[in-house]
């Protein structure tokens, strides 16, 4: 069974940080891109970083370019999503996605698996 597992989330004041994890069972992810959505109450999920299989290549979402950071550890199949400066504009649950290219995951409807998601909640 294919499996990506998100945590790290939680409660943290403004201006804080969080990292969060995505581990992934049952397949090989390692030639897969991996990103970061997240999903506010009453809005659509929404993109927030990509990384290649490689994790030579990433990209961002402008509301988080420069606080957040993605990173992967092959040798674990995990990723990662560093987030400094957090805002309460930040607050939703984040899922882990994978997919055959980064384009795939930018798309959103072409990625092929999610995590359960994490949630994320910033005080002001």
């Amino acid at each position: 069974q294919v499996q990506l597992v998100e945590s790290g989330g939680g409660l943290v004041q403004a201006g804080g940080s969080l990292r969060l994890s995505c581990a992934t069972s049952g397949r090989t992810f390692s030639f897969y891109a991996m990103g970061w959505f997240r999903q506010a109450p009453g809005k659509e999920r929404e993109f927030v970083a990509t990384t290649s299989w490689s994790g030579g290549n990433t990209l961002y979402a402008d509301s988080v370019k420069g606080r957040f950071t993605i990173s992967r550890d092959n040798a674990k199949i995990t990723v990662y999503l560093q987030m400094n400066n957090l805002e309460p504009e930040d607050t939703a649950v984040y899922y882990c996605a994978a997919a055959r290219t980064q384009r795939d995951i930018v798309r959103l409807t072409t990625v092929e698996y999610w995590g359960q998601g994490t949630q994320v909640t910033v005080s002001s």
